[in-house]
């Protein structure tokens, strides 16, 4: 049973990476919430990511859809939802070039979803909220894929002024959410913010993802898949970082405002995995690696595991956030550089393949 005292929030996809980062810093820090999670645990989902929680005397997990609205209704009416932090997305984007149908139904029609009951609980006509539910939030967790790709200039980047013009069936779907929230916003009066995020990085990724990929397969003595030239550049954050600027948008940031957070980390693929390799290389190196140490294996170092292969469809070259503004307005500031979090990273992932393997 949860606390009575305390208020509820729904917080969506908390099995997933970033959530389920989250979820944990928030409870540490704050004693006045119960956190109610609703996810469909698909393969992007894992309880094992919240181990560290699952007996939190102010957590409950409810195995559900996004897009059930009866399931949705009832949470609302059952914890007298005053909060919500939306997580939950597909959001693998060679998955969205194979099927993108359960893109557009899970973060566009589970959005709307989510928004629209959320309106019926908290508000009793537009610009009027119920009595007891004048604070209520929904802060709508996306991505800075909406914005499309950059160029090559170094200053270019993303703000929250950068028209949309995403280029994958996941950005599509992306966006078309944030603007079913900003319609929210602008018709209902709706207490709504948005964040747009650069690339996440750090434990609990899903192992598709680009460095958890690179380390995994490495570690296996595969193949290390590069898509085109490797030069595709993306601006990385590390997910603790991202944590901590949700908190500050969900409590501080300023109601039908979108704030982008970025970690000022810009990195080709190939630089990642690089790095990635120059790291294995100095703490678990091939020698010592039973996977790869066949005296007869041509394989010297990590590196020597890279391959380049047939490019992305639609794959953009550039993002780059420019985090201005929530720096300036909300104080938030990434504590990690990629230098120092990507260590953390690949320590964290090679105590975990490595116990796998055992």
């Amino acid at each position: 049973m949860l606390s009575n005292d305390k208020k509820n929030i729904l917080v969506t996809g908390c099995a997933g990476f970033i959530g389920s980062n989250f979820v944990p810093y928030f409870l540490e820090k704050y004693d006045n919430y119960n956190i109610v999670n609703l996810d469909l645990l698909t393969y992007a989902g894992d309880l094992d990511n919240l181990k560290e929680i699952g007996n939190h005397p102010r957590y409950k997990f409810i195995k559900g859809d996004i897009c059930n609205r009866k399931l949705v209704e009832f949470i609302f009416d059952e914890y007298d939802i005053k909060g919500v932090i939306h997580f939950a997305a597909e959001s693998h984007v060679d998955n969205s070039i194979k099927n993108p149908g359960v893109f557009v139904e899970t973060n566009v029609n589970g959005t709307f979803t989510l928004l629209d009951v959320a309106y019926k609980h908290w508000m009793k006509s537009p610009f009027v909220f119920k009595v007891k539910y004048e604070g209520c939030r929904f802060h709508h967790i996306s991505t800075d894929e909406v914005y499309g790709s950059l160029g090559d200039d170094s200053n270019d980047l993303f703000t929250e002024e950068t028209p949309y013009a995403p280029n994958s069936p996941y950005s599509a779907s992306k966006a078309a959410s944030d603007m079913i929230v900003r319609s929210y916003v602008k018709t209902y009066g709706m207490n709504c913010v948005i964040t747009n995020c650069s690339n996440n990085y750090g434990p609990k990724q899903h192992d598709e993802k680009l460095i958890p990929t690179i380390i995994r397969k490495a570690l296996a003595g595969e193949p290390v898949p590069i898509y085109g030239d490797g030069k595709n550049i993306r601006d990385w954050l590390y997910v603790l970082d991202h944590c901590k600027g949700i908190d500050l948008v969900y409590h501080k940031g300023k109601s039908g405002e979108t704030y982008n957070i970025g970690g000022r980390n810009e990195r080709t693929n190939l630089q990642i995995a690089y790095t990635i390799c120059k790291r294995l290389d100095e703490i678990y190196p091939v020698k010592d690696n039973p996977s790869i140490s066949d005296p007869r294996s041509t394989i010297q170092n990590y590196k020597d595991l890279l391959v380049f292969v047939e490019d992305r469809a639609g794959h953009d070259r550039r993002y780059a956030i420019d985090a201005t503004k929530i720096e300036s307005e909300l104080g938030w500031r990434a504590d990690e550089n990629f230098d120092t979090g990507i260590i953390k990273t690949i320590d964290w992932y090679l105590e975990k393949y490595i116990d796998q393997r055992d």
